[in-house]
């Protein structure tokens, strides 16, 4: 007597292959299957072999060692920034004048070496430019004429050179005194030098 199992008859549920639904849990069922396969393989919770956390151990330790070089060379940078700063507010604090004491200061240092030069001074102007990219920062244009032998004009540039204030010659021109006998000379010069002030207290 053959025996054939009968799934319907033992559950005691109907099953009907042509029922949405019945189709619809199947699909899901090896969906969710599917998705757990995947996972299983992307993951890995068993472990790898001894050769593959071998490797891994590798590249971690390399990645490590890349973070720490990356790490080192920002704090140089940092290091570097820092220290140019404060060259640069040292240098600021030494070669430049405040705006409270610029004019007393340049012009009469301008006059203390055209004495101790022997040139005579002659009339002066100057004129304040903001410098570009700087809120505290102004550059101070000076046009001055002098005048003086030879030896007093090469005496005045190198006491000028030597002076303790932040003075750039920009142009200098001399010429001789037709109406002089001896070797008296005409001197124009442009000079510059840089102006500190404090922000919000424009010049």
């Amino acid at each position: 007597m053959s025996k054939s199992f009968n799934l319907s008859s033992r559950l005691n549920v109907p099953v009907n292959l042509k029922d949405p639904r019945v189709l619809v849990r199947a699909v899901l069922g090896l969906l969710v299957a599917a998705n757990i396969v995947a996972a299983l393989l992307a993951f890995k919770p068993w472990g790898g072999s001894a050769e593959d956390l071998a490797r891994e151990q590798v590249n971690l330790q390399q990645q490590l060692t890349s973070t720490q070089v990356r790490l080192e060379k920002s704090k140089a940078l940092v290091t570097k920034a820092e220290r140019a700063r404060k060259d640069g507010d040292a240098f600021l604090a030494e070669y430049t004048t405040g705006r409270r004491t610029t004019f007393s200061t340049i012009f009469a240092e301008l006059e203390r070496v055209a004495q101790e030069a022997g040139i005579q001074p002659r009339p002066a102007s100057y004129e304040l430019d903001p410098v570009e990219g700087s809120d505290t920062l102004y550059q101070m244009g000076i046009s001055a004429a002098y005048e003086g032998s030879y030896a007093n004009l090469i005496k005045f540039v190198n006491l000028l050179d030597k002076s303790p204030r932040f003075l750039i010659i920009e142009n200098l021109m001399a010429a001789p005194q037709q109406s002089s006998a001896g070797d008296l000379l005409s001197v124009t010069i442009k000079l510059d030098t840089f102006v500190r002030e404090q922000p919000g207290n424009p010049i």
